[in-house]
């Protein structure tokens, strides 16, 4: 489907480079790692990161990839503002590879549903949790975690060129068009 060059998981995560992100590359990590990675610790001397909060967020994608995991997907993506140099990150973003069938069906929703009402990608399913807010899907408002399934469509975010992207070509660029790393979580259930 698509091709990416992986940096080892047992490698620590480099240093936010300019613009705090990721230097532009595909991180292999377990959940576990990911628990232990800069990303939750923070960096040395760093005392405003909250680590528990993002610890948080972490603990909240392992119930999420406890589900995928359960329904066979196992090609899963994550960044947002929890891959940057932010010390209080508003949330997770990701993507996961799914059959194109089995999610045009309500397959996968039905299936993910069973473990957890808040599976969906319905649009009119978001609401915003204060007046003004930004409407949010139901998995974010319960984890503040948002996951999307990518069968190869379009995202309706737009490069540079304001071509329509895809799910990977979306999480691998910052809002300015330059390039980012991004986390591949590998592994299973631990």
């Amino acid at each position: 489907m698509y091709k990416y060059e992986m940096i080892d998981h047992a490698m620590i995560l480099p240093p936010f480079i300019s613009g705090g992100v990721l230097p532009a590359t595909d991180y292999a990590l377990t959940i576990d790692e990911l628990v232990t990675s800069s990303l939750v610790a923070g960096s040395a001397g760093r005392t405003d990161w909250d680590m528990n909060w993002r610890r948080q967020l972490v603990d909240n994608l392992r119930i999420m990839l406890g589900h995928l995991w359960q329904v066979g997907i196992t090609d899963i993506f994550v960044d947002g503002s929890f891959a940057e140099d932010k010390a209080h990150p508003n949330d997770i973003d990701g993507y996961f590879l799914c059959h194109r069938n089995e999610y045009l069906s309500g397959g996968l929703e039905s299936k993910l549903q069973t473990l957890d009402p808040i599976w969906t990608w319905d649009p009119d399913s978001r609401y915003a949790a204060r007046a003004g807010g930004k409407r949010q899907l139901p998995m974010w408002h319960k984890y503040r975690v948002e996951l999307f399934p990518h069968i190869g469509q379009l995202t309706g975010i737009v490069d540079a060129f304001g071509n329509e992207m895809q799910f990977p070509s979306a999480f691998r660029q910052t809002r300015d068009g330059s390039p980012k790393g991004i986390i591949k979580i590998v592994g299973g259930p631990t």
